[in-house]
């Protein structure tokens, strides 16, 4: 006698559940941004990156005191340059913030943080992957480059819709540095702490991340 088929839904693992609903998200932040639904609907940008960060964390493996204690110093140190960066120019270059990221402590996003969480985050995970057997260094300066790459892309989207804008209407070289600069150390410290940590949720993020802000950015 044949074996019953299941339905498909059941087949799904929450993990990938987890990644059907980020790709829903993602999808719908660029049909929303695009047509546009409406005139404030990239304000819903910080739930987004809460919705996002928490998905991703549901599925972390094995929480325990580093784990923590890495989401506090990614919170803190990117919360930290940017700060640093908003108020001096000397980091990252001359820039402010607009609206989109939402409440603001001198200057600067408090959601701001969260990216960097969430984003250091998910490209460990990656450099994990692609590079697990390696030196925890050179998983560092792996993770370290895909988030550079990845500002490459969110910069242009960024200005073009108000996140943030920067001095002349034109993005520093030294942004990209600053942000190696303080990626660099932080994505050493989860190699070093979290290098055996798989989360295909993460994977998932950092990717669909990418192709938001790559077809964002062939709009402009």
């Amino acid at each position: 006698m044949l074996q019953e088929e299941r339905p498909m839904f059941s087949l799904l693992t929450p993990a990938w559940l987890a990644i059907l609903v980020l790709a829903i998200l993602y999808t719908v932040g660029v049909f929303g941004i695009l047509l546009p639904i409406h005139e404030d609907f990239i304000l819903l940008t910080p739930v987004n990156l809460l919705v996002s960060l928490a998905l991703v964390l549901w599925f972390h493996p094995g929480w325990d005191n580093r784990m923590l204690a890495f989401l506090a110093v990614a919170y803190f140190a990117g919360f930290g340059a940017e700060l640093f960066g908003v108020q001096t120019g000397i980091l990252f270059g001359e820039y402010s913030y607009g609206r989109v990221l939402g409440p603001k402590l001198w200057g600067t996003p408090l959601m701001i943080g969260i990216n960097w969480v969430m984003l250091g985050y998910s490209a460990g995970v990656i450099a994990n992957r692609l590079a697990g057997s390696r030196h925890w260094l050179l998983r560092g300066l792996v993770a370290a480059l895909l988030m550079v790459g990845l500002d490459v892309l969110i910069e242009p989207v960024a200005m073009h819709y108000g996140f943030w804008s920067w001095k002349g209407n034109e993005v520093p070289l030294r942004n990209y540095l600053g942000w190696f600069l303080v990626a660099f150390p932080l994505q050493c410290l989860f190699a070093y702490w979290l290098g055996r940590v798989q989360n295909k949720v993460a994977v998932a993020l950092f990717i669909l991340q990418i192709f938001f802000f790559l077809i964002l950015g062939m709009t402009l």
